[in-house]
């Protein structure tokens, strides 16, 4: 499950808009922090979003799968980032701020 160091530089220059931006090696993926809140992680180079039952729906919509690592059925609460996202910066900055309020919320509690 690698993550290559040009699909990271790709997505962080990506993210760049949402401020500081660090990541981790994590369980042979990297995860991804704006500002020191963790809201996306990388597998197999490719970029998964956090979301909650608020956000299921507009990720089904846009094609995303629910990241499964184990491959048992048991998903976690990130999904993999809309393809269109890819190829627009704009539109992924969009959706990784929708994350990150995910994130913060779950912060919160």
């Amino acid at each position: 499950m690698a993550v290559s160091s040009d699909y990271l530089d790709f997505v962080l220059e990506q993210l760049a808009p949402l401020g500081v931006l660090t990541s981790r090696k994590m369980f042979g993926g990297v995860g991804l922090y704006a500002n020191g809140l963790f809201f996306a992680l990388i597998d197999d180079d490719t970029l998964y979003l956090k979301g909650d039952e608020s956000l299921k729906p507009d990720f089904e919509a846009a094609g995303s799968q629910a990241f499964d690592p184990i491959g048992e059925g048991k998903p976690m609460a990130y999904w993999s980032a809309p393809v269109e996202a890819l190829d627009d910066s704009d539109l992924l900055v969009d959706w990784a701020r929708r994350s990150l309020e995910v994130a913060s919320r779950k912060k919160k509690r």
